[in-house]
């Protein structure tokens, strides 16, 4: 999986990511994973064109000491779409620029 990650964060500072999380996408789906909706605007046309599967979204999951931002974009109702694929650059740098956006909004070293 091709992903971008911030490590070596304090006990603290995963807690106020979790919440922070928590508070701007809802509580995770799975332990710790949270939904991220892509912003429409950097969808591909594929990705426009298959309105029944809007929004597309990326991954942000917490682990002990790290944030995992994954670089493939979903959709939440299906497993297998043709709109499904790896992030383009500039879906890539959208994900890149909210994560280190929220590590900057909480004042997180990093």
């Amino acid at each position: 999986m091709k992903q971008y990650v911030i490590d070596q964060l304090r006990d603290q500072d995963t807690d106020a990511l979790e919440n922070y999380l928590t508070r701007q996408y809802g509580p995770p789906a799975l332990e710790r994973v949270y939904w991220v909706p892509l912003d429409p605007e950097y969808y591909t046309t594929v990705q426009a064109a298959h309105e029944n599967c809007h929004p597309l979204y990326f991954a942000l999951q917490l682990k002990p000491g790290t944030m995992v931002g994954e670089f493939l974009v979903r959709t939440h109702d299906r497993m297998r779409c043709d709109c499904m694929a790896y992030a383009n650059e500039a879906q890539r740098n959208w994900l890149i620029a909210l994560m280190d956006s929220i590590v900057q909004q909480l004042d997180i070293s990093v």
